[in-house]
């Protein structure tokens, strides 16, 4: 199973949401993913991933 990390960033007029998923691969090593969205859109940006 999958966890995340939500931390958010605020630069001036734009509120930004730094996004880390970590999944596990097949062969048992952890990957991780980040990304930098809006917060409105994390919910979609962790299901997409």
């Amino acid at each position: 199973m999958a966890k995340k990390a939500v931390a958010t960033l605020q630069t001036g007029s734009k509120k930004l949401t730094k996004v880390i998923k970590m999944s596990k691969k097949d062969s048992g090593s952890y990957s991780f993913i980040e990304g930098m969205v809006k917060s409105d859109q994390v919910q979609n940006w962790l299901k997409k991933q």
